[in-house]
């Protein structure tokens, strides 16, 4: 569910479920600050082909102790949200690194972000306190990173089984707030639309301020962290500072995306699949290449240029 939290994503046929392990290739990543985050945490990747000398931030939504929602394939099998995010993070890394991207994941595997300290969590489940330094964590490896952009990749979850389709979501009161409607419909429209070219039959809930999504967490008359929590209107991955809550917010422009519900046993099948997992990714990476490419003005001038050499 969307950055955990308000506190705080062959054709024709069915996708064939089966165990997720981790993406080839995360051995050869660097760790920003190795004492400030998990181990496997904030972990950057040069650009595998070429170099465009820009850096992308992905965060695979919940894990560790964070399961994020529960749902389940047409087998029957149960799925975690945060078992799911991962490989499509990583594909998405993968394929944006051969684009010549540095690309920065906030988790390499099935841990946490940040480095859980006392009051994060307790009876083995992370603490309203835990949730928030967990995405807090997130958006300090963002900004650690200096991304040029930064997508959140969560799953949704339904009340009923009958919850289904993709959003995106973007926060309007950034200074940004313009680039962030940019990359939400671009990620919205490519995710969606690599789905649809799998015959699935997605329904597109189209791009939304995460205003509409409203806080979850907290008791606006508790006081303390749970009443900020429940009065912080806005995902915390991707929304601003508020003051004695969150000090530390995104520096770039930044969307969520919920391609799919993992409680609806189709969605679920799709989230859990190789195949599903790898379409979702490469929709991911068309989208932030459009969104960073340079103006078409600037690409002649730079053709131009060129030419004259």
């Amino acid at each position: 569910m969307a950055a955990g939290v308000a506190l705080l994503g062959c054709g024709g046929g069915p996708a064939t479920e089966g165990a997720n392990s981790n993406r080839a290739g995360t051995a050869s990543g660097q760790a920003l600050d190795p004492a400030a985050f998990a181990a496997g945490a904030c972990v950057a990747f040069g650009p595998t082909r070429g170099d465009r000398h820009e850096t992308v931030f992905l965060d695979a939504g919940h894990g560790g102790i964070d399961p994020g929602g529960v749902g389940t394939t047409e087998s029957g099998r149960a799925i975690d949200e945060a078992d799911e995010t991962l490989p499509v993070e990583l594909d998405a890394m993968a394929l944006l690194r051969a684009r010549g991207f540095r690309v920065v994941v906030s988790r390499t595997g099935d841990s946490t972000v940040v480095r859980l300290g006392p009051g994060d969590e307790s009876g083995g489940v992370l603490t309203l306190q835990g949730s928030h330094d967990d995405v807090v964590a997130r958006d300090l490896c963002a900004n650690d990173a200096d991304a040029r952009v930064l997508l959140g990749i969560y799953f949704d979850a339904g009340s009923t089984a009958q919850n289904a389709g993709s959003l995106t979501a973007y926060d309007p009161a950034r200074s940004f707030a313009a680039s962030n409607i940019r990359l939400a419909t671009l990620v919205q429209r490519d995710v969606v639309a690599d789905l649809d070219a799998q015959g699935w039959g997605i329904p597109d809930d189209g791009v939304v301020p995460d205003t509409t999504l409203g806080s979850f967490v907290g008791d606006p008359s508790a006081g303390g962290i749970a009443g900020e929590a429940a009065s912080y209107d806005h995902l915390l991955l991707i929304g601003p500072a508020a003051t004695g809550f969150f000090s530390t917010p995104s520096a770039m422009p930044g969307a969520v995306i919920e391609p799919l519900y993992v409680t609806d046993p189709f969605e679920g099948t799709i989230a859990a699949s190789r195949h599903g997992q790898e379409v979702m990714a490469r929709g991911i990476a068309t989208a932030i290449e459009t969104f960073l490419a340079p103006p078409a003005s600037r690409r002649r001038a730079t053709t131009s240029a060129g030419g004259k050499n």
